[in-house]
């Protein structure tokens, strides 16, 4: 009977052990089971109603699965937008062109936003700081000149890490507008890189864009001027708005963050964040929807 019994009790042990390696031999790194994440979206009925758009009104895909919407919440909050203002030597456009574009955002932006401009060449240097005094921003503008070379993605860089990140989770609503062609020469970051840390930051890109200097001539190393503000634009839930007349294209920016930006909380169900993943939101008819198009991976 003793030795029935120590036979029972090898035998049970050994089950568990199998049981315990098989449960921990079908886990796989980097996968989550059901957790809640936010997404920072663009969501304004084509009908230019201001009825507020609700979570039954959209459809959310991560990596190829639809994932449910568990609320979507229009954003009011005050917004920090930087003005990224190519002031290189060779840009088709002359210190007062850039000081004027920049200054059409000055007498758009709402209560409480704040706009930080930064000129950038070989260096990304800060023209005017956080503020929302016009006055101030005024008087900053006569720090633009034009001299070196463009090292676009190294000032997006910059941005992000000294300026934006430092906000901390109390601001989500940041934005950049480049203003530039997007020409780089000579970054250390490589484009695909600022790229992916706009993305994971949920940094929306806007683009007044200058005429390329370039011509169109072909990049070995780095896409296109053009194709790097359309990637860094549609990718990030931002767009490219009309050079031709900036006061327009300030107050559409401007009325788009405080009006049209909405949080949009989603279940995720078993998606590895190991790995980059392709985003994709739709609007139900009569809706117009962005947002940013990758999760980077982690």
């Amino acid at each position: 009977m003793r030795a029935s019994s120590r036979l029972l009790t090898s035998l049970a042990l050994i089950f568990a052990l199998v049981a315990v390696i098989a449960g921990q031999a079908g886990r796989r790194p980097g996968v989550s089971q059901e957790r809640t994440r936010l997404l920072n979206i663009y969501a304004a009925r084509m009908d230019n109603s201001e009825a507020v758009i609700t979570a039954k009104d959209v459809s959310f895909y991560d990596d190829g699965l639809e994932q449910k919407v568990q609320s979507l919440t229009r954003d009011p909050s005050p917004a920090r937008i930087v003005l990224l203002v190519d002031n290189s030597l060779s840009l088709r456009a002359d210190v007062p062109k850039l000081a004027q574009l920049a200054r059409e955002f000055v007498y758009e932006i709402y209560e409480d936003d704040q706009i930080l401009i930064v000129g950038y060449d070989e260096q990304a240097e800060i023209v005017s700081d956080w503020t929302d005094d016009s006055q101030k921003i005024e008087a900053s503008l006569s720090g633009l000149r034009k001299r070196g070379q463009p090292l676009l993605f190294d000032a997006l860089t910059a941005i992000l890490e000294d300026a934006l990140l430092p906000l901390g989770a109390s601001h989500r609503k940041r934005a950049i507008v480049l203003i530039g062609d997007g020409l780089d020469r000579g970054s250390k970051t490589k484009f695909k890189d600022a790229l992916a840390a706009l993305q994971s930051a949920d940094i929306a890109v806007y683009a007044l864009q200058i005429p390329d200097r370039t011509g169109g001539a072909y990049r070995r190393d780095t896409p296109k001027p053009s194709v790097v503000v359309q990637k860094l634009a549609e990718e990030t839930g931002g767009r490219i708005l009309p050079l031709d007349d900036p006061r327009a294209s300030a107050k559409s920016i401007c009325d788009e963050l405080r009006k049209h930006r909405y949080l949009l909380s989603y279940s995720s169900s078993i998606v590895s964040y190991l790995d980059a993943r392709r985003l994709l939101v739709l609007g139900s008819e009569g809706i117009t929807v962005r947002a940013k198009t990758v999760e980077p991976a982690k």
